[in-house]
């Protein structure tokens, strides 16, 4: 038999209830609430509803909603206090199931009750749920619950979260019909939202009105400056502030991260350090925009120092500041110390973004294989995983595997919807194939997720139907820019046009660019030169050329001189070209001494080419171009002793010459071929059909450049050698394996011959087709017996 309980005394009480109002303190407040419990058990002081509302307080504070459920169950007697208190225990603990059946139980529903199961669906993301919850309680059966200040900033922080502007202007009108405008809490929080729902404008009218301001008030118009990209003007806020917080200076030092302002970020992160009190240390949101700055900066050093700090602290490495660090370790180069952290952490805390970085710090170090089994880990993988991988591929030239991989994403259940960064990479895979079938799906996928009019994605477009023949396609995509194009827009095009031989267009639509007050860049005054180059226009070069360096200010780069050279050489003007390299600012590479000795071979100039040759095997003495070029140009000259010379030194020094191929698609498989190609199943067929070609172009006029064989042999074995060259067998392919008008697009990796050149434009008359063939330096469009080049190449 157990013994009666004690009675209580006044002075246990008392105790009892001072004990559990002291600051309850994780574990030993929930220790303290133990041993209160049982002196209440022991006691029998389950008659004081106010001790018990106390207890429970104390449970539900330290995460303990069980034990304060089973102590409201047995209270004689409830007060709303004591609902409200079961109902927060179960919100801090994310229960919001168990608080909404809780919830629907009470029988008196206040302003507390409502409030708490907003910030409990807030805590857990669910802000529309939030937001919902508000109306239901203005509106509730009880004739509506007036919302106070804390319940309408926890509303407008969910409405910030959503970024629904609209039903943040209806919170704003309960606001001002309540009269708390005027209360600095809300005024914030209005503030905050307006921010975060991208207007400004409101924003700042919230600020000008808010009679008085507090910290939380100007580190919102800070936030806000910055959002809007006034940096100066934050700046010039933040040095105002007589008192700044933690949320100051992250609001500064994210702000300036956030901008690309990563080196004020860190000097920032620095005065922070000399300025604050011991009393204001960085926290979690500091360290991790400081580290993204020494990432985005690849300040391996500093960071380091940080990551030292941060140990050195004892500051809790998990969640965002794991990440930062991770990331900050993997795109700085410290790709093995990333590695080695997730190893020793698990991956329980780690992110999606903190392995992705580490995935895309081995496809920078070209470690496609450990990037893979990474990329195979990731038990969820977001469009940023997925196109890491897929830029990585095709930045590695791994083509196929990009393909592949493109497919496993859009085809798998659930699989992820591809945005314009992961379709402007798979753009540039199908622009280095050159395959217009590819492209083209690519972008039918861009149409269906909107993302085609996204200027990214409307540059890879521009640049892949270049790239595949079909200019037409590239104006289009050109045309069809929605957004204001950007330079990339107009360098893209005027690039194009100049490849395929239109350019007085390409010429033209710079000048529009130049008049409509868009700064052309280096790479768009590349595509001006080209353009003059593939044209002959060798004044108007030189006008653009003084235009680049007095109007735009932009230093010629060996790019922008081997492009003046190539234009002044194959215009035949051999001794300026040279000069032109003499006076160059910068030491001529092997691009630019490569083009004059190319235009010498052209224009037969023996001694300027041996002199391009020796300057160029200077740079590069393994370089099998330079070797070619200069034996074929005795060949050219009849110098067959010469050209003996050069080809047995490439022997004797294993110098391999670079093979001719030529390659056409056909029902989405590339077929490749090379001179005399014996490989090919259909051998046969192509051999045949291309005599029958060869016999009735004669008939027609063509006459078989022979001196284009640059070896001292017989005619006829010349003429057969010519027959068989990688270009003509992909067009004989072409001619069986597609129907008729069908265009044929070839590729091919060297320079088209002349008697390519002269043989397709009679095929592309006899046959009735278009026939686009890309050599190494430009698009020719062979149609009727014309090519877009204008016999000038």
């Amino acid at each position: 038999m157990m013994d009666p309980p004690v009675p209580p005394s006044s002075h246990t009480l008392q105790l009892c209830t001072n004990l559990l109002q002291s600051p309850p303190k994780s574990n030993n407040g929930r220790f303290t609430a133990q041993l209160v419990h049982c002196r209440v058990i022991k006691s029998g002081l389950f008659f004081s509803a106010y001790l018990i509302n106390n207890l429970m307080n104390v449970y539900s504070k330290t995460g303990n909603a069980i034990h304060a459920r089973k102590l409201f169950d047995e209270m004689p007697l409830r007060t709303a206090f004591s609902w409200n208190t079961v109902l927060s225990a179960y919100a801090k603990r994310g229960d919001m199931s168990s608080a909404r059946e809780f919830f629907d139980q009470m029988p008196k529903k206040d302003s507390v009750s409502w409030t708490t199961m907003i910030v409990g669906f807030k805590k857990i993301g669910l802000y529309r749920k939030a937001v919902r919850t508000m109306g239901e309680m203005m509106m509730n059966e009880e004739g509506g619950v007036e919302p106070t200040q804390y319940t309408l900033t926890n509303v407008l922080a969910s409405v910030a979260a959503t970024g629904c502007v609209e039903t943040g202007r209806k919170v704003h009108t309960f606001v001002l019909k309540l009269g708390l405008s005027s209360n600095v809490s809300v005024s914030n929080s209005l503030l905050s939202m307006y921010a975060k729902c991208g207007d400004p404008v409101t924003a700042r009218v919230v600020f000008d009105r808010m009679a008085v301001r507090d910290v939380s008030s100007l580190n919102a118009v800070i936030a806000l400056h910055m959002q809007v990209g006034e940096i100066d003007l934050a700046a010039a806020q933040f040095e105002r502030m007589a008192e700044r917080d933690i949320v100051t200076w992250n609001s500064m030092i994210a702000g300036y991260n956030q901008r690309g302002y990563d080196l004020r970020a860190l000097e920032t992160f620095s005065m922070m350090l000399r300025e604050s009190s011991s009393l204001l240390s960085p926290d979690r949101f500091t360290l991790s925009s400081v580290l993204s700055a020494c990432a985005n900066l690849e300040k391996l050093s500093v960071g380091k120092q940080i990551h030292s700090h941060i140990v050195a602290t004892g500051f809790d490495v998990s969640g965002i500041v794991l990440n930062a660090v991770i990331s900050m370790y993997s795109r700085c180069g410290g790709v093995e110390t990333a590695r080695r952290l997730v190893e020793q952490r698990g991956r329980a805390d780690l992110k999606i973004e903190g392995l992705t970085a580490l995935l895309d710090g081995y496809i920078k170090l070209g470690d496609m294989n450990q990037a893979k089994v990474i990329f195979d880990s990731l038990k969820s993988r977001d469009v940023v995983a997925w196109t890491a991988m897929l830029v990585g591929y095709e930045q590695h030239g791994l083509y196929g595997e990009a393909i592949s991989l493109f497919r496993s994403m859009v085809g798998e259940e659930g699989g992820q919807r591809p945005n314009g960064y992961t379709l402007a990479a798979m753009l540039s895979v199908a622009s280095s194939l050159a395959s217009l079938s590819h492209g083209e799906q690519i972008h039918g996928s861009a149409v269906k997720s909107g993302e085609v009019y996204s200027v990214s994605v409307s540059n890879a477009l521009i640049t892949m139907y270049s790239k595949a023949g079909s200019i037409a396609s590239a104006r289009r995509a050109f045309e069809l820019i929605r957004c204001k194009k950007d330079t990339v827009s107009w360098t893209s095009m005027i690039i194009a046009l100049g490849q395929h031989g239109h350019a007085e267009e390409a010429l033209e639509l710079f000048e529009t660019m130049v008049a409509e007050r868009l700064r052309p860049d280096h790479i768009t005054y590349v595509g001006v030169f080209s353009a003059c180059t593939h044209a002959g226009l060798v004044d108007e070069g030189r006008r653009y050329f003084d235009m680049m360096k007095s109007v735009d200010k932009i230093e010629p780069t060996l790019s922008h001189y081997a492009c003046m050279v190539d234009l002044f050489g194959r215009a035949g003007l051999l001794q300026e070209a040279h000069e032109f390299i003499e006076k160059m600012q910068v030491e001529a590479d092997v691009v630019t001494w490569g083009s004059l000795l190319s235009s010498c071979r052209v224009h037969k100039s023996v001694d300027l080419g041996k002199v391009a040759a020796e300057r160029l095997l200077r740079i590069e003495p393994e370089n099998s171009g330079a070797y070619s070029a200069l034996a074929n140009l005795y060949s050219a000259c009849g110098k067959w002793d010469e050209s003996a010379k050069i080809r047995k030194s490439m022997k004797d020094g294993r110098v391999k010459k670079e093979q001719g191929f030529s390659w056409i698609e056909v029902k989405h498989k590339v077929h490749v071929f090379g001179v005399e190609d014996g490989v090919h199943p259909q051998k046969k067929e192509i051999y045949m059909t291309m005599k029958k070609i060869w016999d009735e172009i004669k008939k027609m006029g063509y006459v078989p450049d022979t001196a284009s064989v640059l070896h001292d042999l017989e005619e006829e074995v010349k003429e057969q050698i010519l027959r068989h060259h990688s270009e003509k067998l992909a067009i004989a392919f072409g001619l069986i394996s597609t129907p008729d008008k069908t265009t044929l697009r070839i590729m091919k990796n060297l320079r088209v011959c002349n008697d390519c050149h002269t043989a397709i434009k009679f095929i592309s008359k006899l046959v009735g087709r278009e026939i686009i063939v890309r050599d190494a330096t430009r698009f020719h469009h062979f149609k009727n017996g014309l090519c877009s080049c204008r016999d000038y190449w």
